[in-house]
C-alpha cells in the first residue's frame, strides 16, 4: 500500500486498478446476474459513475431568510479553508521530508478525502442501502432510506426536510434517487432537485459539524427555530424514550442559526466570512467535544420485521465505548458525568484531528487562506488589517478524520472517474500531495503507529509439540475493531522452519482474503451463501469462528468481530443484548435483533457494567447503551472480565508434534484489519441489484 503508481489515464488515477476481473475474485463471487441486465458481469460504464464533484455546489442566495435554515456544499468553504487559495501564501501547509513536496494540511483538504467527506459516495454504504432496500426491508424502503441518509447524506436529507416542512407542514422522506440529482439537463424533472443531491453527496461536510447545536441551554434555543422542526420529530422516531444529549443518536441533532457557524478558536474575525457568505463565525467549544462525534457514532435504530417495528437496539457504539473507557473526558457539553475523567483522557478529536506535531508540539498555523491588508496592499478598499488580517492559532486541528478503512482510499484513488472525486486539489493543483495519498498514507501510520500491540513469550518445543502465548494489546479509545459492525481483525499465527516455510498456520487468507485452513478451504463463518447466490448455507446455524482461549487447529482463527443475527420466525420474537439468538446472522442494521458474539478488544479502563450505566443514564440514555457495550460470548476468559479490562487479549497457540510438517525454528504473528470482510461483500452481492450492487462488485473485483 505504501508504493502508488502514477499512471497515465484521462480519469486523473493515482493508482492502477485491474481493469479486468481477478480470477480468484470471480471464482469467489461469480456475478450474480441482474433482472434487467443478464449475466455479463459490470464493467467500466457510465451507469456506475456516480455524479461529478463538479456538480455539488450549494451556495447562499442573496438576502436568505435565517429561518430556511440554508445549508451549503464545502465549495463554499474551500475558497478560503483550502491551502493556496491566494496564489501568493502557502498557510496550512508543510513540506514532506521524504518528496519535498508540500503536503496541505487544510481543513478542506484533509476532510474532502477522509471517510466523512467521502461518506455521501461511498459505494460501500450505497450497496448497503441496497440491500436494506430491495431484499431485507423492502416494505419500509421510505423510512430506510430516510433514516440512513440522515447521517450518510446528512445535509441533503435534512435541507429537503426544512424545505418540505415550510413548505407544506410535513416533514420529507428524503430518498436514495434524490442523491443522484443534478442540475443538468436543466429541463429534466431531477434538475428541480439538484441541490439537495449536491448536498447529500457532499457527506459529512463543514455544516454539518459547524452548525451543530449541543448542550441544555443552546439546544432550547434552537429547539425554537422553525428549521429543527423535522430534527425533533426524527427524534422522537429515533429516540423516543430518551432525554438530553440521547435524543440526539443516530445524528439527530439540531442545528443552530443558517447565519451563524462554530468553531474553536476565541475572537474570530468575522468580516470576510460576513461578506463572502453572510455568515458569522463564532466560537463554541463544544465542537471540541467527543460527543460532536458521539451523535452519529451512537447509531440507535428500530428492529424493523415483518413491517413492523419489533424493538430498538444499538448498531454502534464507538462514542459509549470511549465514555466507558480510561480515556473519558469525564465531562459533557450538559456538565460533569459520573465517575469522573479516565486515567488518560484524550477526546476522538484528539486522536482522529491531530492538533499537534510528531515531535508533540501544538501546531501553530492561520487558519484560512484570505488577500490579508498587511499581505495585499491592494484589499485597503475593502477592510483595515483589523477587519481582515488573520493571526496564527495555536493547535490548528488537521480534518484527517480517518480509521482503518483503507480500501475505501483505495477505490477513490483507482476509480475517481466512478466515484465522481477529483484526484487534485482545486486550490493548491500540482504544488501538493494529492490529498487521496495523504489521507491513505495517515491510515496507514494510524494502523501501523496507533493501533495495538503484539507480543508472543512463553514459547516452548518439545516432542509433544510447539505452544506460544500470544498478547494482543488495544491502543485505541474505543474497542477494536468499532465503527459498523461488519468490521473485523483477526490474527494470523505462523510456524516457520529455518528456511522461512510455513510449517502450519492459523488465520491464513486466500487470494481475496477468505480465511482458510491448510487445505485451502474456507473455515467455518467465512462463506454465507451458495455459490449462486440462490439460497443461505444453514443460516439458522449461524457458523462462525467461536471466541479462542486456546487454538489448535488450522482451521481455526481468532476473529475479533461483532456478529448479530435476526428475529426468530416464532410469534413474538425478543430482541436485546441478552436474548437468546433465534434467527441468522445478518449484516442488515435494521434487522439486529440480538448479539451472536462481541469479542471486540476492550479499552484500557473499561468500566463495570454499574458504572456504565451511571454514565449512559446521566448522558440521557438508556441503561440497555451500557449492557451493549459489553462483551457476548467471551466465555470464562479472564481478560473481558466485567470492570477488569487491561485493553488486552492472551490467547495460546497450542500446535501438535504430528501437524507439524518439519522442524520449526521460529513463530511469527499478524494483526489484519478487514473493513470489509469477505462475508459481508457476498452478502452485498447476494441481497441487491442495480447499479449501486454492480458498482462495489466491479470496484472490488
Amino acid at each position: 500500500h505504501d508504493a502508488v503508481v502514477d499512471p497515465t489515464d484521462p480519469a486523473g488515477r493515482l493508482a492502477t486498478p485491474s481493469l479486468g476481473y481477478l480470477p480468484d475474485f470471480l471464482a469467489a463471487y461469480p456475478y450474480p446476474g441482474d433482472d434487467t441486465r443478464g449475466s455479463d458481469e459490470p464493467q467500466l460504464e457510465a451507469r456506475l459513475m456516480m455524479p461529478s464533484q463538479t456538480y455539488d455546489h450549494v451556495y447562499m442566495p442573496e438576502h436568505v431568510d435565517p429561518a430556511t435554515g440554508q445549508l451549503l456544499t464545502s465549495d463554499q468553504c474551500l475558497g478560503c479553508h483550502d491551502a493556496g487559495s491566494t496564489g501568493l501564501y502557502f498557510d496550512m501547509t508543510a513540506v514532506d521530508s521524504a518528496t519535498g513536496s508540500l503536503v496541505n494540511l487544510s481543513p478542506y483538504a484533509t476532510w474532502g478525502t477522509s471517510p466523512m467527506g467521502l461518506a455521501g459516495r461511498d459505494p460501500i454504504f450505497f450497496s448497503q442501502l441496497a440491500s436494506e432496500t430491495q431484499t431485507f426491508h423492502a416494505d419500509q424502503v421510505p423510512l430506510v432510506e430516510n433514516t440512513c441518509l440522515g447521517c450518510h447524506g446528512f445535509m441533503g436529507q435534512r435541507q429537503y426536510d426544512i424545505d418540505q416542512h415550510a413548505e407544506t407542514g410535513v416533514c420529507g422522506s428524503f430518498s436514495r434517487e434524490l442523491v443522484s440529482s443534478v442540475p443538468w439537463p436543466s429541463d429534466a424533472p431531477e434538475a428541480a432537485n439538484a441541490d439537495y443531491g449536491a448536498l447529500a453527496r457532499d457527506g459529512i461536510s463543514c455544516m454539518a459539524c459547524h452548525r451543530m447545536v449541543l448542550g441544555e441551554e443552546d439546544t432550547a434555543a434552537a429547539a425554537k427555530l422553525a428549521e429543527n422542526a423535522c430534527a425533533l420529530e426524527r427524534q422522537e422516531l429515533l429516540n423516543a424514550d430518551m432525554t438530553g444529549f440521547g435524543r440526539t443518536f443516530t445524528g439527530s441533532y439540531l442545528l443552530g442559526p443558517s447565519d451563524e457557524i462554530y468553531g474553536p478558536f476565541e475572537n474570530p474575525v468575522t468580516t470576510p466570512m460576513q461578506n463572502a457568505l453572510d455568515i458569522t463565525p463564532k466560537h463554541n467549544s463544544t465542537i471540541q467535544e467527543a460527543e460532536l462525534c458521539g451523535t452519529c457514532h451512537t447509531v440507535h435504530l428500530p428492529v424493523l420485521h415483518n413491517g413492523e417495528t419489533i424493538a430498538q437496539v444499538y448498531e454502534q457504539l464507538t462514542y459509549a465505548e470511549w465514555a466507558f473507557s480510561d480515556y473519558r473526558s469525564g465531562t459533557s457539553p450538559d456538565g460533569s458525568l459520573p465517575h469522573g475523567a479516565g486515567g488518560t483522557p484524550q477526546t476522538c478529536q484528539q486522536c482522529h484531528m491531530p492538533s499537534v506535531n510528531d515531535d508533540g508540539s501544538p501546531t501553530v498555523s492561520k487558519i484560512a487562506s484570505i488577500q490579508e491588508f498587511s499581505r495585499s496592499g491592494e484589499t485597503a478598499f475593502i477592510a483595515g488589517p483589523d477587519a481582515i488580517d488573520l493571526s496564527e492559532r495555536e493547535g490548528f486541528a488537521r480534518h484527517d478524520l480517518v480509521g482503518l478503512n483503507l480500501f475505501l482510499l483505495m477505490m477513490g484513488q483507482q476509480f475517481p472517474d466512478i466515484m465522481g472525486i477529483r484526484t487534485i486539489d482545486p486550490m493548491m493543483l500540482d504544488l501538493a500531495i494529492d490529498p487521496l495519498e495523504y489521507t491513505a498514507d495517515q491510515i496507514i501510520k494510524q494502523a501501523a503507529n496507533a493501533t495495538a500491540t503484539l507480543k508472543i513469550t512463553d514459547v516452548a518445543h518439545n516432542d509433544g509439540g510447539l505452544e506460544a502465548t500470544v498478547t494482543v494489546e488495544n491502543l485505541i479509545g474505543h474497542k477494536f475493531p468499532s465503527g459498523v459492525g461488519f468490521r473485523r481483525a483477526f490474527l494470523t499465527f505462523e510456524v516457520l522452519d529455518d528456511l522461512g516455510k510455513v510449517l502450519w498456520a492459523s488465520g491464513r487468507t486466500d487470494g481475496v482474503g477468505r480465511l482458510i485452513d491448510e487445505n485451502d478451504n474456507p473455515i467455518s463463518g467465512e462463506i454465507w451463501w451458495e455459490e449462486d447466490c440462490s439460497s443461505r448455507i444453514d443460516g439458522d446455524a449461524r457458523a462462525h469462528q467461536p471466541h479462542f482461549q486456546v487454538i489448535t487447529a488450522q482451521n481455526q482463527t481468532q476473529i475479533y468481530q461483532e456478529l448479530v443475527s435476526t428475529p426468530g420466525t416464532g410469534e413474538n420474537p425478543q430482541c436485546s443484548h441478552d436474548a437468546e439468538p433465534a434467527g441468522q446472522l445478518t449484516t442488515s442494521f435494521l434487522s439486529i435483533c440480538t448479539e451472536v458474539k462481541d469479542n471486540r478488544l476492550l479499552p484500557h479502563g473499561y468500566l463495570p457494567e454499574d458504572e456504565r450505566i451511571d454514565i449512559a443514564l446521566a448522558l440521557g440514555a438508556n441503561k440497555e447503551m451500557a449492557v451493549d457495550a459489553g462483551s457476548t460470548a467471551v466465555g470464562d476468559d479472564p481478560d473481558y472480565a466485567d470492570g477488569a479490562s487491561k485493553g488486552t487479549d492472551s490467547l495460546i497457540y497450542r500446535v501438535p508434534a504430528d501437524a507439524l510438517d518439519g522442524t520449526p525454528a521460529s513463530v511469527q504473528v499478524q494483526l489484519y484489519s478487514q473493513a470489509t470482510p469477505p462475508f459481508y461483500l457476498q452478502d452485498r452481492f447476494c441481497t441487491a441489484q442495480g447499479d449501486d450492487r454492480d458498482r462495489l462488485y466491479f470496484m472490488t473485483g
